[in-house]
């Protein structure tokens, strides 16, 4: 297994949050997100979706593209599952996003990510190791997840008028890097990319696709503080 850099962890589980500024159900997923956010062992990334913005409350941080990556989890589940505050974990289970007992039942169903990926900060780019130990996957992607530690925004209108919240591992750029076929496998990426994001964190996420495109499973990830 390899070993991550200085600053850098394996985490044994993603967790997801699709939230909604405009979602009264929302904030206590928004402040278990955060708990988890202080985990090593926990990837917990924060995606603000859009489509309830017509309730009064533009979300500041909403994006469609996160609103079609969880209509995609739902596609591919075939459940048609899309609602907030939902969490997703390893890209597969899915479960209200406030609910502790079952976000920790489906973090136990994976008890860890079989590919083992490394990060390591050099003076110019972020290094990433994928190590091939046997899995047997025929192709997943590589994503690149930049996220802030913290953003904090006071609300003024729509379902939570009046109050002000501090959101956790918000993704603020995720984007594909490089398809993986089950080798050894070195990425370097610039730094530049993270400094003009204006974040500190970022995390590598490999994670299989279906047949039509749609994100799987997830089958490793890495995560690192920027210096």
């Amino acid at each position: 297994m390899l070993a991550a850099g200085p600053g850098a962890s394996e985490p044994k589980a993603v967790l997801e949050l699709f939230t909604s500024q405009g979602c009264s159900s929302c904030p206590p997923a928004d402040k278990l997100l955060s708990e988890y956010a202080e985990r090593d062992d926990i990837l917990a990334l924060t995606f603000n979706v859009d489509y309830w913005d017509y309730l009064g409350w533009k979300d500041t941080l909403g994006s469609p593209e996160y609103s079609e990556r969880q209509r995609s989890y739902a596609g591919a589940r075939g459940d048609g599952q899309v609602y907030t505050p939902q969490i997703v974990v390893n890209g597969v289970d899915h479960v209200v996003g406030s609910n502790r007992r079952a976000v920790e039942a489906a973090i136990e169903r994976d008890l860890a990510l079989p590919v083992s990926i490394a990060l390591e900060e050099k003076d110019d780019a972020v290094t990433v190791s994928v190590d091939y130990n046997g899995t047997k996957i025929d192709h997943a992607a590589l994503w690149l997840a930049i996220f802030q530690d913290e953003v904090t925004v006071p609300i003024s209108r729509g379902e939570n008028t009046g109050r002000t919240i501090t959101y956790s591992n918000v993704v603020k750029k995720l984007r594909p890097i490089a398809m993986w076929h089950g080798e050894e496998m070195v990425v370097d990426l610039p730094k530049s990319e993270m400094t003009k994001a204006k974040a500190k964190r970022c995390a590598v996420i490999m994670q299989t696709e279906t047949a039509s495109g749609q994100p799987g499973r997830i089958v490793g990830a890495a995560m690192m503080d920027l210096h």
